[in-house]
C-alpha cells in the first residue's frame, strides 16, 4: 500500500515508517517538525536502504494538506500528528482543541474528498480518564477525561466511529496506546524532545548524560505498590510492528474498530527509573515533586483484543526498553 503518515518524523511515526517499510509498503512522510527534525529521514534510509517522500505541512493548513493528496494516490493514512504534552494541555487547552481537533478534522475531510478510505489513528489510554478499573478494557468506552490532551484524542475516536457510520467504504482501526519508550536497536532512532522532556524516559536520560541534575517524580502518595504512578510501557518498536498490522486490517475489513496496544503489565515510574539504572550501571538521583495536574495513579491495558484481531502480542520487556533507549542516548549525546 502507498500510506500517508502524518507526524512521521516523530518518536513513534519514525519507527513505525520504518516498520511499515520492512513489510513492503510504501511511505509518504508529512510533518511540521514541530517536536522532530528532518535528519530522521536519512536515520529511516540507513535502517531500510529506503528515504520516504517529505512533506514538511501542517495538518492545520488544508490548502498545503490537499496538495499532498493531490500529488499522490494514497490507500491509506496512519495519523499521528498532534500535540502530545498532558501537562501542557491543561495549561494552553485551545492549542491542542485546534491542532489536534481542527488539524484532524481538515485530514479527515481530504481522506473523503480524495477517496482514501483506510486509517489508523493514533489514540490514547487517557481517554479512559479515572473512572474505571485496570486493566482497561476497550468495551468501557470513554471515561471523565482528566486532561485536554485526552479529551482531544476521545473527540477524534467520535468523529472516526460516526465518519465510519455514515460513510460505508471507511475503514479505521484506533489504536489506544499506553506509554511507548524504548528506541531502535540500531541506536539511530528514538525520542529526542524539543525543550524539556514530557515524557518520563527521556527526561531520565538527560538525569544520566548530565543535561538534568535529578529526575522529577511527581507523586508518591497515590495507591500504587511504591506510591508512583504505574503506567503500561511498550517498547516503541513493538507499538510500530502493532501499526503495520492494524494497518492490514483496516485494508480488509470496513468500519471502526478501538484496539488497545500495550504489554498488560504495569511498571511505576521508580521501576522504569530502577530499570534504566540497571542498563547504565549507576544510580540516578530523583526528588518527589508534587502531583501533575491530569495525572491518575494506575493504567494498564487489556490486551486480548489486539491478540485476536491483529495477531498482536509485545516482544520486549522493561529491561530490553531501557537497554535500547540507553544505547540512543549514547550515540546522540
Amino acid at each position: 500500500m502507498k500510506i500517508l503518515v502524518t507526524g512521521g518524523t516523530g518518536f513513534i511515526g519514525s519507527h513505525t515508517c520504518v516498520e511499515l517499510i520492512n513489510a513492503g509498503h510504501e511511505v509518504v512522510i508529512l510533518d511540521n517538525l514541530y517536536n522532530s527534525k528532518i535528519d530522521v529521514l536519512d536515520k529511516i534510509k540507513a535502517i531500510t536502504g529506503i528515504k520516504p517522500k517529505f512533506y514538511q505541512v501542517d495538518i492545520k493548513d488544508y490548502n498545503e494538506l490537499e496538495k499532498v493528496f493531490g500529488e499522490n494516490n494514497f490507500e491509506a493514512v496512519i495519523h499521528f500528528a498532534g500535540y502530545k504534552a498532558v501537562g501542557e494541555s491543561v495549561s494552553i487547552p485551545l492549542d491542542y482543541y485546534d491542532n489536534n481537533v481542527g488539524g484532524s478534522i481538515n485530514l479527515y475531510r481530504l481522506m473523503k474528498k480524495y477517496s482514501v478510505d483506510n486509517l489508523v489513528f493514533s489514540s490514547s489510554a487517557t481517554v479512559y480518564g479515572d473512572n474505571f478499573e485496570v486493566p482497561f478494557k476497550e468495551e468501557y468506552g470513554y471515561g471523565n477525561t482528566t486532561n485536554p490532551y485526552g479529551t482531544t484524542k476521545l473527540v477524534n475516536e467520535m468523529i472516526i466511529n460516526d465518519n465510519c457510520k455514515a460513510n460505508e467504504k471507511a475503514s479505521a482501526v484506533i489504536l489506544r496506546y499506553f506509554n511507548p519508550i524504548g528506541a531502535h536497536e540500531s541506536g539511530l532512532l528514538g525520542e529526542i524532545p524539543n525543550g524539556i522532556p514530557n515524557n518520563l524516559l527521556p527526561y531520565v536520560a538527560q538525569v544520566e548524560t548530565g543535561i538534568r541534575e535529578y529526575l522529577r517524580v511527581f507523586g508518591d502518595d497515590y495507591d500504587t505498590p511504591d506510591g508512583t504512578g504505574v503506567r503500561d510501557y511498550i517498547h516503541v518498536v513493538d507499538l510500530a510492528k502493532a501499526h503495520v498490522l492494524a494497518i492490514e486490517y483496516a485494508q480488509k475489513h470496513k468500519g471502526a474498530q478501538t484496539i488497545n496496544v500495550g504489554t498488560g503489565n504495569g511498571y511505576s515510574v521508580l521501576d522504569v527509573l530502577h530499570a534504566y539504572e540497571k542498563a547504565c550501571g549507576r544510580k540516578l538521583e530523583y526528588k518527589i515533586m508534587e502531583r501533575r495536574p491530569g495525572d491518575i495513579a494506575t493504567s494498564y491495558a487489556d490486551v486480548s483484543k489486539a491478540e485476536r484481531l491483529l495477531g498482536f502480542k509485545a516482544k520486549y520487556d522493561i529491561d530490553k526498553m531501557c537497554e535500547d533507549s540507553y544505547r540512543f542516548y549514547q550515540n546522540n549525546k
